[in-house]
This record gives C-alpha cells, sequence and structure tokens, in this order.
C-alpha cells in the first residue's frame, strides 16, 4: 500500500509538473516580421473563443485567455446581459467544427468588474468560470499571472493573439494569428498626439507604428509576454483601439494591464 501511494503521488506530481502554467508543449515560434501570422498550433494553449449563442448556433465575438482549470479571463466590454455564451478551449481553426483536442464549456458564472465603466473605458476587465474543470492536454493549459505591480518597460517585446479581423473590416481570421507588439510606456502612450488621458496607468499600450494591431475580434484576448524563465504570462487583455481602424500610426492598442488586478482576480476566484 504504501508503495501504491508513494507511485500515485509521483505520477500525480508528474503529471502537474507536465502542464505548469505558461509552459506549452508546443512553444510558439515568435519571429520579429511585421504583420500578423498563423501560429503555430497548440503553441498558445490558453488561448479560448469567446462565444454567444445566436439560434441554434454559436459566434466568436471575443478571445480569453485560460488562467485555472476553471477560469478564463476577458475583457468586461465582452460580456453583454441576456445573451447565452460558450467558451471554446483547444480551437486553432475558428470555423473548423469538432476539432481534435478542443471543447466548448458553458459558464456557471461570469463576474464583470464592479467598476466597469463602459463611457470612459475603465476597468475593462471580467472572470468566466466554467461548469466544468478542464483536465490540462496539449492544447489546453493555462497562462501564468503576473506579478502584482509589474510593468513592462518600453519597447519590450509582447505577442497578441486572436483570430480577430485581418484588417480594418475585413475577416475573421480562421486559424488563430499571432503578431509582435512592441510595448509603449505611458510616458508615451498619454502623451497628446498618441492616446492623451484617454489611457490609464492601469492599462497597457502595445504597438502604434501603423502596421500592426490588434483588431475586431481580438477583444478579452492575450498580450503574452515570455518571462525570463521561459514560461508566458497574460500582461493585458485586448480593450480598446482606434476608431479610425486597426493599424493607425500613434494608435497602439490599448490592453488592460493585468498586474493591476491580480489582487481582484484572487479575490474573485476565491469567493466564487
Amino acid at each position: 500500500m504504501k508503495t501504491f501511494t508513494m507511485k500515485f503521488v509521483i505520477l500525480a506530481l508528474f503529471v502537474a509538473g507536465a502542464y505548469g502554467c505558461g509552459l506549452p508543449t508546443f512553444p510558439p515560434i515568435v519571429t520579429r516580421v511585421v504583420g500578423g501570422e498563423d501560429v503555430r498550433q497548440h503553441s498558445w494553449p490558453w488561448q479560448v473563443s469567446l462565444q454567444y449563442q445566436s439560434g441554434s448556433n454559436f459566434y466568436h465575438t471575443c478571445g480569453g485567455t485560460l488562467i485555472s482549470s476553471q477560469w478564463v479571463l476577458t475583457a468586461a466590454h465582452c460580456i453583454s446581459k441576456g445573451r447565452t455564451y460558450r467558451v471554446y478551449l483547444g480551437k486553432h481553426r475558428l470555423n473548423e467544427n469538432n476539432e481534435p483536442g478542443s471543447i466548448g464549456v458553458s459558464p456557471s458564472k461570469i463576474i464583470v468588474h464592479e467598476k466597469w465603466d463602459s463611457y470612459n473605458i475603465r476597468n475593462d476587465i471580467a472572470l468566466i468560470k466554467l461548469s466544468n474543470t478542464v483536465q490540462f492536454t496539449d492544447a489546453i493549459m493555462p497562462a501564468c499571472l503576473p506579478t502584482s505591480g509589474q510593468i513592462l518597460p518600453n519597447n519590450t517585446p509582447t505577442y497578441v493573439t486572436g483570430w480577430g479581423r485581418l484588417s480594418t473590416g475585413g475577416p475573421l481570421a480562421n486559424i488563430l494569428q499571432q503578431a509582435l507588439l512592441p510595448v509603449v510606456d505611458h510616458a508615451t502612450c498619454s502623451r497628446s498626439d498618441w492616446w492623451g488621458n484617454l489611457v490609464t496607468t492601469s492599462m497597457v499600450c502595445a504597438g502604434g507604428d501603423g502596421k500592426l494591431s490588434s483588431c475586431n475580434g481580438d477583444s478579452g484576448g492575450p498580450l503574452n509576454y515570455r518571462n525570463p524563465d521561459g514560461s508566458w504570462s497574460v500582461h493585458g487583455i485586448v480593450s480598446f483601439g482606434s476608431s479610425l481602424g486597426c493599424n493607425y500610426y500613434k494608435k497602439p492598442s490599448v490592453f488592460t494591464r493585468v498586474s493591476d488586478y491580480t489582487s481582484w482576480i484572487n479575490n474573485a476566484m476565491a469567493k466564487n
């Protein structure tokens, strides 16, 4: 009995270690090329598709990030009262039904930040509790959360991922996309000819070179940062961009800064 118990403990530790946060089995192939590109399949296994029901079908509306076996992080502006949602995990091709390794899970609870201000776009963050605990696989595993208060320096390489529109007014991507977006520090992003006072220190700006940005359909998805130890953290949640277009000079994509909300996230999960 003692030997069996010890073997079980060792196996449990092995499984937990095999699927630690932010360490995909198939690491993303990240480059410095300008322009979005198809991702390596299952290289961002925390990326989810948030879908809403219309009639008998579900449609992609936003992205999201798996942060534990039962919780997904997304943007508050992605949530509308009265809508029925599901979270699709492990997807690569958005339009492929019954894709191997992917599962759709209904939410059991959706928690929108109590100070979400849609007019000024403040506190654009929400949590979705899944109705079932998901099993981690090569296709489904969580991202790490950043250290509370952590701020990435100007020009830090980060990557946005999602199935958002490939161009302003264009179609949604079918294959999950990734794009390099260097961080723009708050001092720059808050200049009058950039975003001015629309951005706060609770946000992260990235991009703004007029060549690449997040776009409609990417909302709620992650801004990914590779930590020095090689793991990936979700440092931002796609929040808003320019109404003039998805790739507009001096109008970088703006993300909710996750490191400013780690206490809120932890408290919400603990209470629910």
